[in-house]
């Protein structure tokens, strides 16, 4: 029973961090790819992908925030996606155990990785 209620916690996550990622990259698109429309993001003006732009986004705290956010979601989802594939192939529970364990330890290293880049983009200064 216990399997069971941790899994249903886990697919609940799954719903949630992919609807998420679904905000998220909404947003992302209206940002970058529809620049013209939404310019209050680019501050020196022309493309979204100019230096200026992409740093001014860099150091927001706001940005910064969305985008840890958007790492935890999309990587929780993809992971959980994975292993459930994986698990559908019939291993077994001890296999199982240590595919559940593989994917936190790798998604928690990818995590890591991910916020200390974000976090040290912050450091970056805009070409004059």
């Amino acid at each position: 029973m216990r399997d069971m209620k941790s899994e249903v916690g886990y697919w609940t996550f799954f719903i949630i961090a992919g609807i998420v990622v679904f905000v998220l990259l909404f947003f992302h698109m209206m940002i970058i790819h529809m620049d013209q429309l939404l310019g209050i993001f680019n501050p020196a003006g022309g493309s979204a992908l100019d230096w200026k732009n992409v740093i001014y986004r860099s150091h927001s705290a706001f940005f910064t925030t969305i985008y840890i956010i958007l790492l935890a979601a999309a990587l929780y989802h993809g992971f959980y996606g994975l292993r459930t594939i994986l698990f559908e192939l019939g291993l077994k529970k001890r296999t199982q155990s240590l595919i559940t364990i593989a994917v936190w330890v790798i998604g928690i290293t990818l995590f890591s990785v991910g916020v200390f880049a974000n976090i040290a983009v912050q450091t970056v200064k805009a070409a004059v």
